[in-house]
């Protein structure tokens, strides 16, 4: 009952007409966004976080407005994989597989209205997850220490490192150069500036917003241009207007499953989205895939992966809220946002912030109704939004990304940053390296030293502390179990082009 109580004044927060505005609004940009090649929801938070701070909007306010963003995108992310075989970002690639065949057989209609319920399946239990086990695991994250943390951290890089890439080692390499970008900038405890190389621009560190947008637009932008600036293939035909209702919950039972999966997916630290889309499309595959349909133009090819993406989403908000460890890309982003507001996610926010906590749940909800009533009938205009010719898309792109980024800290030093990790994640990228671990490794790197050195601080420099709270012994354990689970994917990944 106190759930329901508390979820009751979390709509009582979420109506208000601001909130309502801003939930409205997020989720008709995040859709734009997600449908635009080479942005995605990374993109699309970082670049109106800026929006926020010049709104002057209250934490709650500018939480849930990039919440729906964040949800916006998952949904639109869809769109360009389906009309142009172009993911809108990484978990949408599943969505690929099944999705731009059915396009171009003139099914892209059905294609869109499959995953548009999908995605509504997906988040909806996701958010019901959120509800009832995000107070149960903040209670019991309050018998955290630091070096229970510690191990909280080393099991985000592990997974995410593990299972996202198709080659494990080439991610954790991506995790370990996230945290050795993190240590640039004065030493939390001497004070010692750390490979500045006498700039004190970078005495404070590298900004994690300059550095994601450049990751991500930037070099997705010289990815585009390599690879498309010299096609004249465009967007499918669309066909008919609207799908037909029977046509749209072919894929439902799919889509449940892919929902339960990719909740479970989203839930780990760090997994995030990409695992989700990747486990829930294979795991169905395996279920269902009885007359090799699969990668032809399958619907539950495109129901599975799309329902698992978007519950990921809604599940990588429980570490981020309860333990203050992101769940995605996305929610790392947003975890930068709430601390810059002065707001620390972690177990006692739920009872420090109710307000805030319970409004975003309650807003999701709303979030989830809206973005099914814009995305069905308005199919024909978002997928119009990318027969605009490449020569005007892709400035726009460009343009957006600088503007965001000089608005935040109006310095020319930081759009060279932006500029040299967009070339960083442009080389990672030719070589087949995951951005996530990455953009985690830059994000996490302070907080995961910290809580190093009060365990070390604690035991008078003995390691062993490490290894003897009973929380640590079980994260670690399910941390080798992860690995090894990444691992085998991976080496069957390798055989199966032999076996064939």
């Amino acid at each position: 009952m106190d759930i329901l109580t508390s979820l009751i004044g979390g709509f009582a927060v979420a109506v208000t007409p601001l909130n309502l505005a801003l939930a409205v609004f997020g989720c008709f940009a995040g859709t734009l966004i997600g449908a635009l090649p080479g942005l995605g929801p990374v993109n699309g938070v970082a670049i109106l976080i800026p929006v926020a701070f010049a709104m002057k909007l209250e934490p709650g306010s500018a939480l849930i407005m990039l919440s729906c963003i964040y949800y916006g995108c998952m949904y639109g992310g869809r769109i360009s994989s389906i009309m142009l075989n172009i993911p809108g970002d990484e978990p949408a690639i599943m969505t690929t597989l099944d999705g731009y065949p059915m396009a171009r057989k003139g099914q892209a209609a059905k294609a869109l209205g499959i995953s548009a319920v999908a995605s509504f399946t997906g988040a909806t239990l996701a958010t019901l997850g959120l509800t009832f086990f995000a107070p149960l695991l903040a209670k019991a994250a309050i018998h955290f220490g630091p070096a229970d943390y510690f191990a909280l951290y080393v099991m985000a890089f592990a997974t995410i490192g593990g299972v996202t890439g198709v080659n494990p080692f080439k991610t954790l390499l991506a995790a370990v150069l996230g945290l050795l970008l993190a240590s640039v900038g004065l030493d939390p405890a001497t004070g010692t500036a750390r490979f500045t190389f006498g700039s004190y621009h970078l005495y404070d560190g590298f900004d994690p917003i300059v550095a994601i947008v450049g990751l991500f637009a930037v070099s997705e932008i010289i990815m585009y241009f390599e690879s498309h600036a010299t096609s004249g293939a465009g967007p499918a035909k669309l066909g008919r207007a609207l799908p037909r209702l029977r046509e749209v919950f072919e894929g439902f039972p799919a889509a449940l499953r892919g929902s339960v999966i990719g909740f479970v997916c989203g839930v780990l630290p760090g997994a995030g989205a990409s695992l989700g889309a990747f486990v829930s499309y294979s795991t169905e595959k395996q279920i269902s895939d009885k007359k090799g349909t699969f990668g032809t133009g399958d619907p539950r090819g495109i129901a599975a992966p799309e329902a698992g993406n978007n519950a990921a989403s809604g599940g990588a908000l429980i570490p981020m809220l309860t333990l203050g460890v992101p769940g995605s890309g996305t929610t790392a982003v947003m975890l930068a946002l709430l601390v810059s507001l002065n707001i620390q996610p972690g177990p006692l926010l739920f009872e420090r912030q109710p307000d805030l906590v319970w409004g975003l749940i309650a807003a999701l909800y709303l979030a989830n109704l809206v973005l099914l009533l814009l995305n069905v009938p308005m199919v024909g205009i978002f997928t119009r939004l990318l027969s605009l010719p490449q020569w005007l898309l892709m400035p726009i792109v460009v343009m957006v990304s600088f503007i965001g980024i000089y608005s935040i800290s109006h310095s020319s030093f930081d759009l060279f940053v932006m500029i040299g990790f967009g070339l960083l994640g442009y080389a990672l990228r030719k070589f087949e390296i995951s951005l996530v671990p990455v953009v985690l490794g830059l994000l996490l790197g302070a907080d995961m030293e910290n809580n190093l050195r009060r365990a070390l601080s604690i035991s008078g420099g003995d390691f062993g502390v490490l290894l003897q709270s009973p929380i640590a012994l079980v994260i670690y354990g399910f941390t080798a179990l992860m690995l090894l689970f990444s691992f085998g994917i991976a080496m069957r990944r390798r055989t199966a082009p032999l076996e064939d």
